[in-house]
C-alpha cells in the first residue's frame, strides 16, 4: 500500500511539473517573427510619412518664383539716335554707340505689354497724365507700354493708360530730328519718330516686378522738353517762359 501510494504520488507530480515547465517557457518565449515584422513595418512606414512631410516642406521652400522671358537690348530710333538714360534720370537720344547707358530690359508684364528699365540706373522708363516721359523707382501702371510691330520690323511704344480723349489715338515713345524725347501725345504712329529697332544684346530671365500705385512714387522728373512741346495754361495762352517754336516730327 506504502508503494502504491508513493508511486501515485511521484506520478501527480510529474503531471503538475510539465505544465508549471510550459507556463514559464511560454512566459520566456520570445515574440514571433511575424510580429517583430509588423512592428517594423508600422515604424518603418511612420518614418517614411515623417520623411515625405519634410521634403515637401523643403520643395515649397526652395520653389522658385515666377520667371519672365525677356532681352536686354539697345532701342535705335528710325531718326538715327539711340535711346539713352542718363544716372540723372534724362532721357534723350544720342548717336554714341559707345555710351553705357543705352542697354535697356525689355520684360513682358503681359500680352504684348512690357516694361522698359535701365540696365544702369535701375529705373523704368514711364509716361504721365500729359505725355511726358519720365523716370520712375518704382514700377507703375505708367510704366506699361503696349508694344506693336510697324513696317520693315520696327517697334512703337504706346501707353497702355493714356490716349486721346476725342480720338482716342495712343500716345507713343518718340525722338524727334534733333535726338529731344517728344511728348506721347505729340508722335503719330505713321512718323519715324515713333520707329525703333530693337538691338538684341542677351536674352534673360526677370522676376515679375512689383506693381505700384502712382501716387506712392516719388514725383516724376520730366524729360527734357521741345521747344513745340511747351505747356498751355488754362486761358490757352503759353507759358511765358516757353521758348520758340521748332520744327519736330
Amino acid at each position: 500500500m506504502a508503494a502504491l501510494a508513493s508511486s501515485l504520488i511521484r506520478q501527480r507530480r510529474e503531471v503538475k511539473d510539465p505544465q508549471a515547465n510550459r507556463q514559464i517557457a511560454s512566459k520566456r518565449k520570445p515574440c514571433p517573427k511575424s510580429n517583430k515584422s509588423l512592428c517594423q513595418k508600422q515604424i518603418l512606414i511612420l518614418i517614411s510619412k515623417v520623411r515625405l512631410c519634410g521634403s515637401r516642406g523643403r520643395k515649397m521652400e526652395k520653389r522658385p518664383e515666377p520667371q519672365l522671358k525677356g532681352i536686354v537690348t539697345r532701342l535705335y530710333c528710325r531718326h538715327g539716335f539711340y535711346l539713352q538714360m542718363l544716372p540723372d534720370g534724362t532721357m534723350e537720344g544720342t548717336k554714341d554707340e559707345s555710351s553705357s547707358f543705352l542697354q535697356f530690359n525689355l520684360i513682358p508684364v503681359g500680352l504684348r505689354i512690357v516694361a522698359i528699365q535701365s540696365t544702369k540706373t535701375g529705373l523704368y522708363v514711364a509716361m504721365n497724365s500729359e505725355g511726358y516721359l519720365y523716370t520712375s523707382e518704382h514700377f507703375t501702371p505708367e510704366c506699361k507700354f503696349k508694344e506693336g510691330v510697324f513696317e520693315n520690323y520696327y517697334v512703337t511704344y504706346s501707353s497702355i493708360l493714356y490716349r486721346q480723349t476725342q480720338s482716342g489715338r495712343a500716345w507713343y515713345i518718340g525722338i524727334n530730328r534733333d535726338g529731344q524725347v517728344m511728348k506721347g501725345n505729340r508722335v503719330k504712329k505713321t512718323k519715324g519718330a515713333a520707329h525703333f529697332l530693337p538691338k538684341l544684346i542677351e536674352v534673360a530671365m526677370y522676376r515679375e516686378p512689383s506693381l505700384h500705385d502712382v501716387a506712392e512714387q516719388s514725383p516724376p522728373r520730366k524729360t527734357p522738353k521741345t521747344s513745340s512741346d511747351s505747356p498751355v495754361l488754362h486761358d490757352d495762352k503759353k507759358d511765358p517762359q516757353s521758348k520758340t517754336k521748332t520744327s519736330s516730327s
